[in-house]
């Protein structure tokens, strides 16, 4: 038996949720978000709760699965997600112009980024940046492409990292 899978989710009242065969759409004050269901996985509305099923056992991971993803939908449509990412280095800077982010991260030339449509980046400072969006997978994908640019080394400590993500420093060479 899959003990999260077999837990309702709540809707809230800011949330319209329809079940269209294996099709799952849910609307909110953040945007629009769907998800096909995994072969053998039902969902269907009892007033104000969604529940998941599934046709046997073999299907128990997917169960659960689904649930997180549709209890993910329904949070950030309705709340929506964020991730926080600060720059550290000398020169080390961020642009936003439009949907182009500009990154300095002491390469020859600036990394370039399109930010995707469902994202929106803000930077602050010049050297913070705030990933937001509804789709909680997309959100994380995008904050990790950009970390991906210039990780924070362990040597000097600069690059991108995550806010409140502690970086273990190395002792460097030392002359004798």
């Amino acid at each position: 038996m899959s003990r999260i899978g077999e837990k309702p989710i709540e809707v809230p009242g800011s949330v319209k949720l329809s079940v269209k065969g294996t099709l799952v759409e849910v609307t909110g004050p953040k945007g629009t978000l769907s998800l096909v269901l995994p072969k053998g996985i039902q969902a269907s509305l009892d007033g104000a709760a969604l529940k998941m099923s599934r046709e046997c056992d073999s299907q128990k991971a997917f169960h659960g699965l689904a649930r997180s993803l549709v209890a993910n939908m329904i949070a950030g449509v309705n709340t929506g997600y964020t991730k926080e990412l600060e720059i550290q280095g000398v020169g080390f800077r961020a642009a936003l112009s439009g949907k182009k982010l500009s990154l300095s991260l002491g390469f020859a030339s600036p990394v370039e980024y399109t930010v995707p449509d469902a994202v929106t980046v803000a930077v602050t400072n010049n050297t913070a940046l705030v990933i937001s969006g509804a789709d909680k997978q997309q959100v994380g994908d995008v904050a990790a492409r950009i970390r991906s640019f210039y990780p924070a080394e362990p040597y000097k400590g600069k690059g991108v990292r995550y806010k409140g993500e502690k970086v273990r420093r190395k002792v460097g060479k030392t002359v004798s």
